[in-house]
C-alpha cells in the first residue's frame, strides 16, 4: 500500500479542502463513514439479500441503463475517445446482464469478514485472534468504465465497506443511473443509501476531495491510464492501492508449439483489446523467429492487428512496421503489438524487466526448466505458462468480480477480491491477566 503521510482530521470534524465544493465532505463522504459502521455491522445474510436485489434491479433496469450509456458513448465519440475507451465505456444488453452475473457470483463467495488469520493462547491464559474486518470506507476514481461502477460497489458491500466513486465525465450519464439503481436496491433490504454514492457531479473537485479526505476515506483505489494512476499515486493524502496500466508479455520460447504460440498471442491480443490484461509485445527466441513469427503475424493481420517489429523481426517479415522503445513501452489498448527477437531467456527476462509495468507476463514453452526459471525470476504480479494472459481477472480467478488488478507489493498484489478488501484487527480475551 502506497502510505502518503499527512495530518489526518478527526473523524467527523469539517475539514475544508481546497476548490472543494462546500459541503461536499458533510453531505458525501461524512455520510459515508456513517454508513460504513452500519455495514460493517451487517449480517452475511443482509449483505448477500442486497446484492440479489442490485443484481435484480440491473436485470430490471437494463433499457434505462443503456439509455444513458448511449449518451455517454455518443459525448465520447463527439469528444474524440479512442476505439479502446469507447470499448470499456459501453454498455449493451448482454454486458449489464454479464455484471448481474458478476453481483451474484459474489453472493455465493465466502464473507470475509470475521474471518480469523491466527490466533494463540499465551502462556498466562490470555487468548489471542487476528480477525478480518472491513477497512470502512473505499474511494474509487477510475475513466470511462462503468463496470467498475457495479464491481466495486459489489465487493465493498460483501466485504462490509462503504464506496464513494469517482467514475469521470465520460460515462457520468450511466453511473448516475447505476447508483441510483443500486441505492434503491440498498434502501429495499434496509441498508443506508449513502453506503455506495458517486461524486461525479463534483467533477475534478470531487476526484481531489478523495485523494485528500484522508480520516473520512480509508482507502483509495484508482483504475484507468498511467497518468490517472500517478497522479493519485503523488497527490493523495489517503492511503492508496496502487494498480497498474499493462505492459503485457507473452515470450515464445524455442522449444513453442506453433499452433499453441498462435492461438495464445492472438486470444491474448484480439478477444478484447482494450483491456490492460491484452498482450502489447511478443519477444519471441531466436532459434524459433522462421519458424513462429510468420504464422504469428498471419493470424493477428487476419483480426486487424497492427503488428510492428524490431530489426531482427522485420528480417522474418519484411513488412512489419517498425517498433521503437515507445512502441515497447505503451499499452495501446487497441489492436496494436510490437515483436521482438530474443536471443535467449536472459535477453527475454531484461526486456521484461526494462518495459514491464509488472501487471502480467506469460511464457509459451515446452522446457520446464525454463518455465519455471520464468515463474522464479519474473517480477510481476501474475506470471504464467501456456495460458493466454487474458486470465488475468479476478472473475476468471473466481473472485466474481474485482477491484482491479493491484501491480504494487504491499497488502495486495494481482487481482483484488474480498479479502484484499479488508484490514485485520486484534481480538484479546483475558480473565484479569495483568503484565508483570
Amino acid at each position: 500500500m502506497v502510505m502518503t503521510m499527512s495530518s489526518a482530521p478527526v473523524h467527523g470534524e469539517n475539514v475544508p479542502l481546497d476548490g472543494v465544493p462546500a459541503g461536499l465532505i458533510d453531505d458525501t463522504l461524512a455520510a459515508a463513514k456513517t454508513a460504513s459502521r452500519a455495514l460493517g455491522q451487517a449480517t452475511t445474510a443482509v449483505k448477500d439479500a442486497a446484492l440479489a436485489a442490485i443484481a435484480d434491479a440491473l436485470v430490471a433496469n437494463a433499457p434505462r441503463i443503456i439509455e444513458a450509456n448511449a449518451a455517454d458513448l455518443s459525448r465520447g465519440r463527439e469528444n474524440g475517445l479512442s476505439d479502446g475507451l469507447i470499448d470499456r465505456l459501453r454498455l449493451d444488453e448482454t454486458r449489464v446482464a454479464a455484471l448481474a452475473s458478476a453481483v451474484r457470483d459474489v453472493i455465493a463467495l465466502p464473507d470475509p469478514v470475521g474471518t480469523v488469520v491466527r490466533g494463540s493462547t499465551l502462556p498466562n491464559g490470555v487468548q489471542l485472534s487476528q480477525v478480518r474486518v472491513p477497512f470502512g470506507v473505499v474511494g474509487a476514481i477510475y475513466e470511462a468504465r462503468p463496470n467498475v461502477t457495479v464491481d466495486i460497489a459489489a465487493l465493498a458491500l460483501k466485504s462490509g465497506n462503504a464506496a464513494v466513486l469517482r467514475g469521470g465525465s465520460a460515462a457520468r450519464s450511466s453511473n448516475e443511473v447505476l447508483v441510483s439503481v443500486i441505492q434503491q436496491a440498498l434502501v429495499a433490504v434496509g441498508l443506508p443509501e449513502a453506503a455506495v454514492q458517486t461524486i461525479d457531479e463534483h467533477g475534478r473537485a470531487g476526484a481531489t476531495a478523495l485523494m485528500r479526505a484522508r480520516g473520512y476515506v480509508d482507502v483509495l483505489i484508482p483504475r484507468g491510464s498511467a497518468d490517472l494512476i500517478q497522479t493519485v499515486v503523488r497527490e493523495s493524502t489517503v492511503p492508496v492501492i496502487e494498480t497498474g496500466a499493462g505492459v503485457v508479455h507473452i515470450v515464445l520460447d524455442a522449444s513453442a508449439d506453433e499452433q499453441m504460440a498462435v492461438d495464445i498471442v492472438h486470444n491474448a491480443k484480439v478477444q478484447r483489446p482494450s483491456v490492460c490484461n491484452a498482450v502489447e509485445t511478443v519477444l519471441v527466441h531466436r532459434d524459433a523467429a522462421e519458424r513462429l513469427v510468420p504464422s504469428v503475424v498471419q493470424a493477428l493481420r487476419a483480426s486487424g492487428v497492427l503488428v510492428r517489429g524490431d530489426e531482427r523481426a522485420r528480417a522474418v517479415v519484411a513488412d512489419l512496421e517498425v517498433a521503437s522503445d515507445d512502441d515497447f513501452a505503451t499499452e495501446h489498448m487497441a489492436l496494436e503489438l510490437s515483436i521482438g527477437i530474443v536471443d535467449d531467456l536472459d535477453a527475454a527476462l531484461a526486456h521484461i524487466r526494462r518495459f514491464s509495468t509488472q501487471h502480467t507476463e506469460s511464457i509459451i514453452t515446452r522446457d520446464m526448466a525454463n518455465a519455471e526459471r520464468f515463474l522464479a525470476e519474473v517480477d510481476s504480479a501474475v506470471v504464467m505458462v501456456n495460458a493466454s494472459t487474458r486470465f488475468s481477472d479476478g472473475g476468471e480467478f473466481g473472485f466474481g468480480a474485482e477491484v482491479g488488478i493491484s501491480t504494487q507489493k504491499m497488502h495486495a498484489r494481482g487481482p483484488m477480491g474480498l479479502p484484499e478488501l479488508t484490514s485485520t484487527k486484534w481480538i484479546v480475551r483475558g480473565s484479569g491477566q495483568v503484565r508483570g
